[in-house]
C-alpha cells in the first residue's frame, strides 16, 4: 500500500482529524495533507512517531530502507540498468570527490541508515542542516550519474 495511503488509513481509522494528526506532530496540516496525497513524504523519525501515536510498529507503515533508498533511486533515471558492479564504481568514484563531511554524512544516511537528527546530533548540527547537506549532495550524485553516464 501506498506511504499516503497508510497514513490516511491510519488516522481515519482512529477518527482522527489531519489538523490533530498535525498538532501531535508539531507540524502544519497542510504538510499532512502532503503525505497522505504522496506530494511529500515524511521521513523515517517522523515515520517513528506516527507509530506511536496509532500504536503500529514503524515498518508496519513503511519500511526503513525503502524511505531511505526511495530519497537515492531519484539520483538516477528510472530507465538507467547498472550492475552492482558499475554502481558500486560509480558510488565509489562520486564519494571520492566530495569533503570528508559530505562523505561521512552520505554513508551515515545510506549504508548505515541513520536518520537525519542521529546524525545531527552526532556532528553537534541542526537537523535541517543535516537534510540540507544531503539534499545538496544528493543533487551532486544525480549531476555526477548525468555526467557518468554520457
Amino acid at each position: 500500500m501506498e506511504l499516503g495511503r497508510k497514513i490516511a488509513d491510519l488516522r481515519n481509522n482512529v477518527n482522527m482529524s489531519q489538523q490533530t494528526l498535525a498538532e501531535l506532530l508539531f507540524v502544519s496540516r497542510d504538510l499532512v495533507s502532503k503525505w497522505e496525497n504522496g506530494s511529500r513524504r515524511p521521513d523515517y523519525t517522523t515515520i517513528e512517531k506516527l507509530a506511536a501515536i496509532f500504536r503500529v510498529s514503524a515498518d508496519e507503515i513503511v519500511s526503513k530502507n525503502d524511505v531511505t533508498f526511495k530519497e537515492l533511486a531519484e539520483c538516477v533515471d528510472d530507465e538507467t540498468e547498472l550492475t552492482e558492479e558499475e554502481l558500486a564504481g560509480l558510488l565509489n568514484g562520486f564519494l571520492a570527490g566530495l569533503t570528508e563531511k559530505e562523505a561521512d554524512i552520505f554513508m551515515k544516511r545510506y549504508y548505515f541508515l541513520m536518520s537525519a537528527p542521529e546524525i545531527a546530533s552526532e556532528y553537534r548540527l541542526r537537523d535541517n542542516h543535516v537534510r540540507s547537506i544531503l539534499s545538496k549532495t544528493r543533487k551532486k550524485l544525480k549531476r555526477y550519474v548525468r555526467e557518468a553516464l554520457n
